[in-house]
């Protein structure tokens, strides 16, 4: 049996909100995938550290080991680097091994996409993250949130919460979305793109 020295260590950051006010907007879909991923680990309450909601999961598969550390940071959206930057420097992690799952308005509503890179692509919170770590080597998954209507600011677009006849999609997107980190936990990158990134393979994954 492989000992601790063995177990690998990967990071999940989900990025939204603190309060009440904002519990299932659109900007707080990161924290809705942290709770499935709980849910589904049967962790319980997190525990409050590195200014977030945390949890310390022990994976275990025939394959091997994982050490998840779930992180939802309490310093709202524009400032998730702080969070982050504190657990990441406390456990040297590889940023390489940091996935940040966040909203994106450029995203029809309930589609996800998985990159191990790049740019914050507007995006507030993944900016400070990636301040933060130092490098654009981050890996991330954006769920969709669609366009804000026309006339409607795009600030209180993100801070409302989904209506009625988006809740079916977002609800599975967000099953999608746990199950794709979990698939990135044992498998990697490489696959999970291969897999998670077209439609067809979205619309798969989803009916398993």
């Amino acid at each position: 049996m492989p000992n601790d020295q063995q177990t690998e260590l990967r990071f999940v950051v989900g990025l939204g909100n603190p309060g009440r006010q904002y519990e299932r907007t659109r900007h707080n879909v990161g924290f809705m995938v942290l709770a499935e991923l709980a849910g589904r680990w049967g962790l319980g309450q997190p525990g409050q550290r590195f200014a977030g909601l945390f949890y310390d999961a022990r994976l275990e598969k025939p394959a091997g080991r994982r050490r998840v550390m779930m992180l939802a940071p309490q310093t709202y959206m524009n400032l998730s680097g702080q969070a982050v930057g504190q657990m990441a420097g406390f456990y040297k992690a590889d940023c390489r091994n940091v996935m940040i799952v966040l909203d994106d308005l450029a995203l029809a509503t309930g589609r996800i996409r998985i990159r191990p890179d790049g740019s914050a692509g507007g995006h507030n919170g993944l900016a400070d993250v990636l301040l933060a770590m130092g490098t654009q080597e981050v890996p991330r998954l954006r769920i969709g949130i669609g366009q804000a209507p026309g006339g409607m600011d795009q600030a209180d677009y993100v801070l409302s919460r989904f209506g009625p006849e988006e809740i079916p999609a977002v609800e599975q997107a967000v099953k999608l979305a746990a199950q794709a980190v979990e698939d990135w936990i044992w498998t990697g990158m490489d696959q999970v793109m291969n897999r998670y990134n077209s439609k067809a393979d979205q619309a798969g994954a989803a009916g398993e």
